[in-house]
């Protein structure tokens, strides 16, 4: 049992660290003014050991009619393997004192090796999912990592709704037989030991935290001061923390409303991520820059472990096509059932807008080239949901089908295969738009193998020998544009031997052959590159990223 425990900051002197250490901090250890002492290093762990013939002796300091303990430690050898920390965690006990790295640096360590490690193998990365709802989000990033070239399989989904959990273990191909199931309030599994020491460790966690509170819908209902005065779901940040602490994982990815991003949870989650070892990013993702028929924007969090360089303005949206509506659209019989006047629809309107409200209903063609947001509640068949008009007949309307749904949303739709109405609108409702998080999950995966020193790095045979010279004076690393999947963002710093030259940040450099891209860049210019089966687009003015800086 120990008898104290602080943090103590790595100070400097005379050029080497130090360690100070006075007070309750030695005498609760038994260590008084002039007692012997040695010093062992034994791993990541220094231990003072009171010891009658020990090598060194206990000082002390005068403080008012007493003397002070002191022992202090002003040594580059000793204190080696605290390098690069400004603090540490003193645990005494009688007869000894430990000085120990933070925890939160020893779990960074970890999870920085954790990951590395299962990298250069080729062992699958091992994923968790908080909020997992049909599994949505978590397939989307699945299926981007898969794109990029990295295995990855679920470790554990925790949720709220156990027939949601079955389902998914069917239908999801996320999952496999040793995925672990949590079925359970976040709450309930933060703070239930038993629960807690299953959670398995992760190399990422992905996180679509209930937006109840955070939504204009979900504040105004209720008519909330903050997001976290929502009785059920406004506290969860908390929850989150406390199994993301125990997962550890080396990547986050949280998504949620846009206006997430400015409640004191959020606040929260920076803060705390960042003492955690995290740097973290953020943006709006949005639908209609991925080309998708609904335009729903959603913040997202990315938080990388130090070490890991992630940064979003490396994605880049795709060119797409321009869609209609008729393009997802099932071929329903004219006069098929389904068709309605809804005419209790269009009297609610007439009402509503004598009384000043200005709830009106939507109405979409197969010529419509997007549609109005579908929600979580979309089979409740209310009059502010998109409904789509007969192709003859414009007085019949119908309700989007949940397959509609899915291909509006561009998700995968053996996804909801086998649930029934209700339940497969509510899955997609509350889920993402699934490209964006796709190209997400590429991304992150593009970045992991950098990390793990998979890319293409530049050798004699890959380039000139010039252009590899004149790469070498502008940046200080250079590697090989990837023809098939890279996304590429920054300047063009050097043209030579048909190759240009872009650097990406922190002083990397990508080489792009001339003959592989659309047009040539103009040296000196922001470009962006965005290859596809061995040729490259360049674009000479971003598209908007709506990047967030908080």
């Amino acid at each position: 049992m120990l008898d104290g425990y602080y943090i103590k900051k790595i100070g400097q002197n005379k050029g080497a660290p130090r360690v100070w250490l006075e007070g309750s901090q030695t005498a609760r250890a038994g260590f008084a003014p002039g007692q012997r002492f040695d010093i062992h290093v034994e791993g990541q762990t220094i231990v003072l050991q009171a010891n009658p013939d020990g090598s060194r002796v206990v000082s002390s300091k005068k403080s008012g009619d007493s003397l002070n303990p002191v022992i202090d430690i002003n040594s580059k050898e000793l204190l080696a393997i605290f390098d690069g920390m400004s603090a540490i965690r003193v645990a005494v006990k009688e007869g000894q004192i430990y000085l120990v790295p933070l925890a939160s640096e020893l779990k960074k360590q970890e999870r920085y090796k954790r990951l590395k490690t299962k990298l250069q193998t080729g062992e699958p990365l091992a994923l968790g999912s908080l909020s997992h709802g049909g599994g949505i989000l978590d397939h989307a990033i699945h299926s981007g990592l898969r794109a990029a070239g990295i295995d990855s399989k679920l470790a554990f989904a925790n949720e709220i709704r156990e027939e949601l959990l079955e389902h998914a273990a069917i239908h999801n191909d996320a999952w496999s037989e040793n995925t672990q199931i949590f079925a359970a309030p976040m709450q309930e599994l933060a703070f239930d030991e038993r629960g807690l020491a299953n959670i398995p460790k992760t190399e990422a966690l992905v996180m679509g935290l209930p937006c109840s509170g955070a939504s204009k819908a979900g504040k105004a209902k209720r008519g909330l001061i903050h997001p976290e005065s929502h009785p059920e779901v406004g506290h969860l940040v908390v929850s989150a923390l406390v199994i993301l602490s125990k997962s550890n994982p080396a990547i986050v990815i949280l998504e949620n409303v846009p206006h997430y991003a400015n409640s004191a949870s959020a606040d929260i989650l920076r803060n705390q991520l960042r003492d955690m070892g995290y740097n973290t990013q953020e943006r709006i993702l949005n639908g209609k820059e991925w080309g998708t028929l609904e335009n729903r924007d959603r913040w997202v969090m990315v938080a990388v472990t130090h070490g890991i360089e992630f940064d979003f303005s490396q994605l880049i949206p795709p060119d797409a096509r321009p869609m209609r509506l008729g393009d997802v659209l099932e071929e329903v019989p004219l006069d098929d059932p389904r068709w309605n006047k809804m005419q209790y629809l269009k009297d609610k309107e007439v009402r509503d807008a004598a009384e000043g409200k200005n709830f009106k209903m939507q109405i979409f063609t197969e010529d419509s080239e997007h549609i109005g947001t579908l929600t979580k509640g979309y089979a409740k068949v209310r009059s502010t949901d998109p409904k789509i008009q007969h192709p003859e007949d414009p007085d019949l309307l119908r309700q989007i089908t949940p397959e509609e749904h899915a291909r509006i949303k561009q998700v995968p739709e053996h996804l909801i295969a086998g649930l029934s109405n209700t339940v497969a609108h509510e899955v997609l409702g509350q889920s993402v738009v699934y490209t964006p998080f796709k190209d997400l999950g590429q991304e992150v995966g593009q970045v992991l193998n950098v990390f793990s020193d998979k890319s293409a790095r530049v050798s004699n045979n890959e380039l000139p020998r010039e252009v590899i010279a004149m790469g070498h004076n502008v940046v200080a690393e250079l590697k090989l544009a990837n023809d098939q999947v890279g996304n590429y963002t920054g300047p063009v710093v050097a043209v030579e031997k048909g190759y240009f030259i872009q650097d990406i940040g922190k002083s990397i450099g990508v080489a792009h052959k001339a003959s592989q891209l659309d047009k040539e860049p103009i040296l000196g210019k922001q470009a962006y590159v965005q290859y596809k089966e061995g040729h490259g687009c360049v674009k000479e003015k971003a598209q908007s990223q709506m990047s967030l800086s908080l």
